[in-house]
């Protein structure tokens, strides 16, 4: 096995990876162990005809694209991780050479870390964040308590009105047609909470269980439909239950309730202890936001493309596994949004470049700074990592490879240098 690296312009390497002879002879019997049910040859039980005879059948290269790709996927990744450079991106694979009884040669075009000309760093102005916690705040995080520990109250003899949550059926329909998701059957709406389009929810007030009648709406000029946009609607309703929601009166019996305090004035104190906490946490986050999205302004960098796509990639991977856990699949959510894969990565773009240049900002003012990570400090994070992971910290650590140390101590030190740019920043 070896590799060599030549550097390109523009923050690209050429890896050049070479595998023995024999590690290609071999992958190519396994590839016809993998194939050899596949072919079907006269005087031959299925699965039994050698791999001489194939080869001689179909040319001597009917293993080689299966072989290759598995000593591709099996060497690149131990020699990417052997290369002094920084790789970030995903390999372009060429293959230089490939041949039975030759070493199986192919190369892998990479982006590497780029280099980033630091502009000022300390001293840095930005706006001055207000953390005060106001009044209607408090009243907001109270008012969310209540609703929380509100009643339903199943509601007979009176019609609908703001407020209350009804359960309809209804289907939609445009110039006399159904159109794609405009049925439901069962819906629970709450009226007054603007979930639905136009006046949807005004015109089911007033009406009553049992109810079945026409609401006519017309959608939005930025509906995310395109078919839909602009166009009058006629939706029919049926009316199948009204509930009325209760809630609590705000005072010391419904604070002892939702607190462990006795008064309501207590309770509100203590929300507001809690919001100012909350809300300090938010403004540091904030400040350290602003003052390295400020010091990546003035610093001077050429990012290479390939670099931009893999975050590109990464970001909307990221984005598909949080709608998995809102229990929607992204090719649903690309139907309903009336969008593409590659749309959203080029909406995307701008969102990956910057995220690519801030990293590089803090890298360069740890190397500026030397910041360095303790061993208390990386005991610390593993000790935090152990926690989430419900496991004995000393049992991670055992687990934890070279690469993976070096990982967290880099993003342990990356986020002190974002303290460090936030505590050296003016605030005007």
């Amino acid at each position: 096995m070896s590799l060599s690296v030549e550097k390109l312009e523009g923050s690209m390497a050429k890896l050049t990876i070479e595998v023995p002879a024999e590690e290609f002879t071999k992958a190519i019997t396994v590839a016809y162990n993998k194939n050899k049910n596949k072919f079907s040859v006269p005087g031959f039980r299925k699965g039994k005809v050698p791999q001489a005879y194939i080869e001689k059948m179909y040319g001597a290269g009917v293993f080689y694209e299966d072989a290759a790709n598995q000593l591709i996927n099996e060497y690149y990744p131990k020699e990417a991780g052997e290369c002094e450079e920084e790789i970030v991106s995903s390999p372009e694979i060429d293959v230089v050479q490939i041949e039975k009884g030759k070493a199986f040669i192919f190369t892998a075009t990479v982006a590497i870390k780029p280099e980033i000309k630091l502009g000022q760093y300390k001293g840095v102005e930005i706006e001055k964040l207000d953390a005060t916690v106001t009044d209607d705040e408090v009243m907001a995080e109270i008012l969310k308590a209540q609703k929380e520990n509100s009643r339903s109250i199943t509601v007979e003899d009176r019609p609908a009105k703001m407020d209350d949550e009804v359960t309809i059926n209804f289907e939609g329909f445009v110039d006399g047609e159904a159109f794609e998701g405009g049925k439901g059957e069962n819906y629970k709406l709450t009226l007054g909470s603007h979930s639905f389009i136009d006046t949807f929810e005004d015109q089911i007030v007033g009406k009553s269980i049992g109810d079945t009648f026409d609401v006519n709406v017309t959608f939005p000029a930025d509906y995310h439909v395109a078919d839909l946009k602009d166009k009058p609607a006629v939706f029919k309703v049926e009316l199948l239950a009204i509930t009325e929601i209760e809630l609590p009166e705000l005072d010391d019996e419904f604070a002892s309730e939702v607190s462990s305090f006795e008064t309501f004035d207590a309770y509100k104190e203590d929300v507001k202890k809690i919001l100012e906490v909350k809300k300090e946490r938010e403004v540091t986050r904030e400040k350290q936001t602003k003052v390295v999205e400020k010091v990546a302004e003035s610093s001077e960098v050429e990012i290479p493309e390939p670099m931009i796509a893999y975050n590109q990639e990464k970001m909307f991977e990221e984005f598909s596994q949080n709608m998995m856990y809102q229990g929607l699949q992204m090719e649903q959510y690309l139907q309903i949004m009336n969008t593409t894969k590659e749309a959203m990565l080029e909406q995307i773009k701008p969102d990956a470049i910057k995220r690519i240049k801030n990293g590089l900002v803090l890298d360069a003012v740890v190397a500026a700074e030397n910041i360095e990570v303790s061993d208390d400090e990386f005991n610390e994070e593993i000790t935090k990592m152990a926690e989430a992971y419900q496991m004995e910290a000393d049992k991670l650590k055992e687990l934890v490879g070279d690469k993976e140390m070096e990982s967290i101590k880099k993003d342990i030190a990356a986020r002190k240098a974002l303290t460090f740019l936030a505590d050296h920043c003016k605030e005007v």
